[in-house]
Order: structure tokens, then C-alpha cells, then sequence
């Protein structure tokens, strides 16, 4: 497989570094297998022969014209963490000759994805139209209000629909890379990831931090706080809505436009996060913390936790 990996001005150092480590690190042990798959042919890419980093690292690429006979683009994330300037940059003029390689790219039915902030890249082009995507968890809010043509599922670690794969937050570039080599050999992916030291991460959901993509919208915020104080009671939504001065209906355009879900799958999650958070932190029962979030029987919580961190209570309590 013939990978062109875009450097481009503002790049993330880490994101950039760890796809390209892992997948250098698949090559290498490749001939680990008995039957080892054929090596991936990774260049890097850029618009001038030189470009710097984020971290202000200057890295040497090749023209991006090469990139015309890669089986697959990876473009990397943008070092920027802010929502208002990562969706100017990637709107604006600077980002222009990357949207356009993206959407020239995929006129050719070449495959590309990307990683965190990159995502927003990818959809400003509008390759993600019409598809299933994931980003980082926290730009959720930023990424489904600039982008509603697409279908945004911000739990998943790694997503892939119609040729474009997208991976989460940060050092969801090393599970996208992992992703990457598995579409050669899963067998080797395996491999990577024992040296790596990198366990399966399918979900965002036990990372995600509910009040954080609360925080985007003013009546989220002040219905996250009212949900907060009676987690461990039963909740009437309707009782919320009053209880912060709107109505129902409002709260649940609230909620849909900024979280994609419901009041109620919103409550269902801060009780998940306020779970997950007893288990790390302390050493009572699971039956206990059940009751502290609302729930009368621990097994609905067992449940609830695998279905939204796609990991069971014993492993979130190890951590």
C-alpha cells in the first residue's frame, strides 16, 4: 500500500509523529510473521519542501503531486485547540490548498482520513457530506453545528464510511494508524500494538467530559447543573426545563442541536461519566454507586457502562 501522509504549516508534532512511528513500527515488524504482508510504501508529503510544524519543528516533505498514485492520504491534525480559531483556520485561506488536495483526492475514489482536529479539515471540504464521521470528543458541539450534513458519532474511537476513515481526539492518531495496517494484516496491527503498549480503544465515552461539551450552549450548561444535583434521583425532564426558566420543547432542541441525543440520553450520560468517576476514585460497591446515580439495581449499570465506555465496571475500576 502506497500511503502520502500531508505535513503541512501548523501540523500537529504529535499527530504527525505517531502515525508515522506507527506505521514505520509495522514495517519493522513485519517480518515477524510467518507470512509477512508486504511492506507499506509511507511518504510525506507538503506544499513547499519544508514546512513547520505547530511546535515550530521544520519538516522536509515531497511535492504533493506525488500523492496522485497513493492508495491512501492521511491528513494529520491541526495544532490548534481552540474552537473559534480551528474553524477559522480551516474555513480560511491558509487551509485552502489542503481542502483542495482532500477534494481532488477523493474525486479520484482515493481513500483518505484523518485524525482530532484534522476531521475538521476534512469535512470543510465536504467529503464528509452524507457520512458517519467521528472527531475529537470535545469539538463535538463546534463540529455538528459548522457540518449537519454530517452524521456525527463522537463516542467511536475510529470511524470509516465510503473511503474516508476518521479517528478521535489527539492520540486517536496512533488507533487510526493501527486502524490503517490492520486493513493489511490484523495480524501484524496486533503485533504494533504489544510493542506499543497500546490496548484496544473502541470509544471516547469513558475520556469524554459531559460538562465540558455542556459548556457550548448556555442552556446545556444550566440544565447539566440541575441534572447534576439529583443524578441519584429519578429525573423529569420536563421538571428540569421549568427548573432553568424554558420549556421542554426548548430543551430538547437544546440538546439535539449541540449533543445529537436527547435530555434524557444526556442525563443517562452524566450518570455513566459520575459512575465511571466512583469507580476510578473509590472502593464502593458497584450496587452503591448504582444508587448514588439513579439506578436501583447495579446491573443496569453494568450494562449501561459496557454499552457506553465499551468497557466493564471491573476494568474502570482497575484504572
Amino acid at each position: 500500500m502506497d500511503i502520502a501522509v500531508l505535513a503541512y504549516d501548523g501540523v500537529f508534532d504529535s499527530g504527525l509523529a505517531a502515525l508515522l512511528d506507527v506505521l514505520d513500527g509495522a514495517n519493522a515488524l513485519r517480518e515477524e510473521l510467518p507470512e509477512p504482508p508486504p511492506a507499506l510504501r509511507v511518504t510525506t508529503i507538503g506544499f513547499r519542501r519544508r514546512i513547520r510544524t505547530g511546535a515550530g519543528h521544520v519538516v522536509e516533505t515531497v511535492p504533493v503531486g506525488t500523492a496522485h498514485d497513493a492508495d491512501l492520504l492521511l491528513v494529520p491534525a491541526l495544532a490548534e485547540r481552540r474552537p473559534d480559531a480551528l474553524l477559522a483556520h480551516a474555513s480560511g485561506p491558509a487551509a485552502a490548498p489542503v481542502r483542495r488536495l482532500v477534494a481532488a483526492t477523493r474525486e479520484r475514489r482515493t481513500p483518505v482520513a484523518s485524525a482530532c482536529t484534522g476531521t475538521f479539515l476534512l469535512a470543510e471540504s465536504g467529503i464528509l457530506d452524507g457520512l458517519h464521521a467521528t472527531t475529537s470528543w470535545w469539538l463535538a458541539p463546534y463540529f455538528r453545528k459548522r457540518y449537519p450534513a454530517v452524521s456525527l458519532d463522537e463516542t467511536r474511537m475510529v470511524t470509516s464510511s465510503d473511503g474516508v476513515t476518521t479517528a478521535g481526539a489527539a492520540f486517536g492518531h496512533v488507533d487510526l494508524a493501527l486502524a490503517i495496517v490492520r486493513m493489511t494484516s490484523p495480524v501484524l496491527a496486533e503485533l504494533v500494538a504489544r510493542y506499543l503498549v497500546v490496548d484496544e480503544r473502541p470509544s471516547q465515552a469513558a475520556y469524554t467530559i459531559s460538562a465540558a461539551l455542556a459548556q457550548s450552549d448556555p442552556v446545556l450548561a444550566a440544565f447539566e447543573r440541575w441534572a447534576r444535583l439529583h443524578l441519584d434521583q429519578p429525573i423529569s425532564i420536563a421538571e428540569g426545563a421549568r427548573a432553568i426558566g424554558i420549556s421542554e420543547r426548548t430543551l430538547q432542541r437544546a440538546v439535539r442541536r449541540t449533543l445529537g441525543t436527547s435530555p434524557v440520553g444526556f442525563v443517562r450520560d452524566l450518570r455513566v461519566e459520575r459512575a465511571s468517576h466512583l469507580l476510578r476514585t473509590t472502593d464502593l460497591p458497584l450496587e452503591v454507586i448504582a444508587r448514588k446515580v439513579g439506578y436501583e439495581h447495579a446491573n443496569t449499570l453494568r450494562i449501561l457502562l459496557r454499552e457506553r465506555t465499551g468497557e466493564t465496571a471491573r476494568v474502570l475500576r482497575g484504572r
